[in-house]
């Protein structure tokens, strides 16, 4: 799930492995490391001389720095787009974006209280906001406040019903709460969804209703540009391994996460918060 620009290219090769004695797939996934788009070379070459060598008023130059620690962070350099964002606000503290992805990068940091102050300043400076809720819900979901992250992940949800993904998290967060409840109402969320669209076999995967192997095949199929495949398996991996967790399958959790990992999607969602997830599945069988 992407809500900012992707430059990365990258292709997939996956292969299935037999079954254990255990009876749990071992899935290989053969990744040629994502290359950085030449574009983001060029941009950042162009961002780097205007910052260095144009006279720029102040909005300017917050907004060229902004501009390219989102480029940084597309390509993976969070500290280098940390740096930007911080800069950025120094000279306009005003800017909301920036605040959102500080926010994020607090929560993979699990610096939490200094999450909630960048996403609740980013929505006190845009109220409409609407992707702070998802970020701010998620900083909830990893600092163990199911409650609080269950509202803000409804409210997003509210805000775009035919979202499969917005359906996704709030399914995902409910499961901590009540898991049978949290299934029944993906269920019925699920059938106001177009079942051609990619969310919707995301959601059918959760439920049961394809298999693994289906949805290996179906990520290969009707892509419309280079890297899709690489993105849909970040996000194909990543919710495996969260049906595995909540299935209390951590081994397997442990496995696809990694995986998600090394799509190298860096600015999804799912690659994001990939790391976290490992963490706590590596808690869990402590």
């Amino acid at each position: 799930m992407k809500y900012v620009r992707d430059w990365v290219w990258l292709f997939i090769v996956v292969s299935l492995m037999g079954c254990s004695s255990t009876q749990q797939h071992q899935t290989m996934l053969l990744v040629t490391p994502a290359e950085i788009n030449y574009r983001v070379e060029l941009t950042l070459a162009k961002l780097n001389e205007y910052l260095n060598t144009r006279s720029l008023t102040l909005q300017q130059k917050a907004r060229l720095l902004y501009d390219r620690g989102v480029l940084y962070d597309s390509v993976g350099l969070k500290t280098l787009a940390r740096i930007d964002f911080h800069q950025a606000l120094k000279i306009q503290p005003t800017l909301a974006d920036a605040y959102n992805f500080l926010g994020i990068y607090y929560t993979q940091d699990q610096a939490y209280r200094r999450a909630f102050e960048a996403f609740d300043a980013a929505l006190e400076l845009q109220p409409d906001y609407q992707y702070v809720y998802l970020n701010r819900g998620l900083a909830s979901y990893y600092n163990r406040r199911y409650e609080m992250a269950l509202s803000d992940l409804e409210s997003f949800y509210k805000l775009n019903p035919q979202d499969g993904y917005r359906i996704l998290w709030v399914y995902i967060a409910q499961s901590q709460q009540d898991p049978v409840q949290a299934r029944q109402q993906l269920q019925t969320l699920r059938q106001n969804l177009d079942d051609h669209q990619w969310d919707s076999k995301l959601i059918d995967l959760m439920l049961g209703k394809i298999s693994k192997n289906e949805i290996f095949i179906q990520s290969s199929m009707q892509l419309t540009y280079r890297n899709e495949m690489a993105e849909r398996m970040c996000e194909v991996y990543f919710y495996m391994g969260k049906q595995a967790q909540i299935d209390q399958d951590h081994l397997a959790a442990i496995d696809y996460f990694k995986l998600a990992l090394a799509t190298n999607v860096y600015d999804f969602v799912e690659h994001r918060y990939a790391r976290l997830e490992l963490y706590r599945s590596y808690n869990a069988l402590e």
